[in-house]
């Protein structure tokens, strides 16, 4: 199974914090599955922290791709999808990741509500 990170579960992941699902851990940690860090995550990351709206561990990106997640990176694809979209909510973040998602036939691993009208598969 394919399982793509939003940028909150790929930071509660990093930090073993107790928010993270139980049921993402454990796809996480199986042996058939493909965890999937986005550019978008890192540089959601990137523009909070500079901000000073964020507590991110430096080397989050280093650190996660360590662990076995997988790079994924932004492609043209990726951004023309995003017009397609219904206007749920507004997050270019979430917006772009949901486009990787649907493109890339990947799993979110989100506890975000405001994504599920977009019906892409979710789990936590």
């Amino acid at each position: 199974m394919r399982l793509l990170l939003d940028t909150h579960a790929a930071l509660w992941w990093l930090s073993d914090d107790a928010r993270f699902g139980t049921n993402a851990a454990e796809l996480i940690s199986s042996t058939s599955s493909q965890v999937l860090l986005s550019a978008v995550a890192v540089w959601e990351v990137a523009i909070k922290r500079s901000l000073g709206k964020l507590e991110a561990p430096p080397g989050f990106s280093a650190t996660l791709l360590a662990a076995g997640a997988q790079a994924l990176p932004i492609t043209v694809d990726h951004a023309d999808a995003v017009a397609g979209l219904a206007w749920h909510h507004r997050d270019p973040f979430d917006r772009l990741l949901i486009a990787q998602a649907t493109i890339e036939q990947a799993v979110l691993v989100s506890d975000d509500r405001a994504l599920r009208p977009y019906g892409v598969p979710l789990v936590w």
